[in-house]
């Protein structure tokens, strides 16, 4: 992120000399650069040839038919994904995803996403060009990927990245801008983290609108999308949390205990539990592990 900050380092948010119109993250993908340009450039465009997003997300398989980027993409309404394959959204709600999907739309709007690779209007990333009359500090700084710092519940960064852009819109444009720009998902392109994988994703999508009932039973069954304690929160009010406290004289390190504090951006983004990364996985090993969440 440094070129944003003109490569400074004492002063993070140094204006940089050069202003970016959009800003591309990839993820160890394989990928078409024709894709890419159309998701930059041919994403919910308006009238005037303009595209209208603040993020726009490609979508990354892990195998011809299952959706990877679960853990990062919520729906409209911050649900949870369904069963991994098309239409991948579940009917949580009112199921505007899924609806959109269905209805073969290039611009799925969507609460928060990934994908593999996804384009940013860079004006949210450029401190000079963000507004100065914002509600406090934290929010008139340019945006960056920031970490859970409460133990024992989880986000992703990725998906903490998007919430903490929406706060931003939603306190620097005017109800007509939040409307008319948002987060999406582009079904049409598509990456791979294998290029077996990409070559199948041509095939695998001309049939795939046959999945659909099925995906809505198999959601059914499974009892998809998996509930979130937090998804409904809305930032800045104040909350009651089960959060872990700290306390060296309990036998499992501490406990869970109920607290009042102010909600933050991106409950949506998070569940109950605790990843690390395995330095070195063995063969067959994935390298992230789940820590079984204490009892106490």
């Amino acid at each position: 992120m440094r070129p944003l900050d003109g490569g400074a380092v004492t002063a993070p948010y140094h204006h940089a000399e050069t202003k970016f119109d959009k800003l591309l993250f990839l993820n160890d993908v394989v990928f078409s650069p024709a894709d890419a340009a159309d998701l930059l450039f041919s994403t919910n465009v308006g009238e005037d040839g303009r595209t209208r997003y603040n993020s726009a997300c490609a979508m990354d398989f892990i195998n011809p038919f299952k959706f990877y980027d679960t853990w990062a993409t919520r729906d409209t309404e911050g649900h949870g994904m369904g069963v991994p394959f098309f239409p991948w959204f579940s009917n949580a709600g009112e199921g505007q995803s899924r609806r959109e999907v269905l209805d073969e739309m290039d611009a799925v709007r969507v609460k928060t996403c990934w994908g593999g690779m996804v384009a940013f209007e860079a004006s949210w990333f450029q401190a000079s060009q963000t507004s100065a009359n914002l509600s406090d500090a934290q929010s008139s700084s340019p945006l960056r990927f920031r970490a859970e710092e409460e133990l024992w519940w989880e986000s992703s960064e990725c998906c903490l990245l998007q919430a903490d852009l929406q706060e931003k819109v939603a306190n620097t444009s005017s109800p007509s801008t939040v409307d008319s720009k948002g987060v999406f998902v582009n079904p049409y392109i598509r990456v791979a983290y294998d290029e077996s994988t990409f070559r199948w994703l041509g095939f695998s999508r001309r049939f795939e609108r046959l999945y659909s009932p099925i995906h809505r039973l198999v959601n059914w069954i499974a009892k998809m999308p998996f509930s979130s304690p937090r998804r409904e929160e809305i930032a800045g009010q104040e909350v009651v949390h089960e959060a872990w406290i700290e306390d060296a004289r309990d036998d499992a390190g501490g406990h869970f205990e109920k607290i009042e504090r102010v909600a933050g951006a991106g409950g949506f983004c998070g569940n109950r539990g605790l990843l690390v990364l395995k330095p070195n996985p063995k063969p067959g090993e994935k390298r992230w592990e789940k820590i079984p969440v204490p009892s106490a």
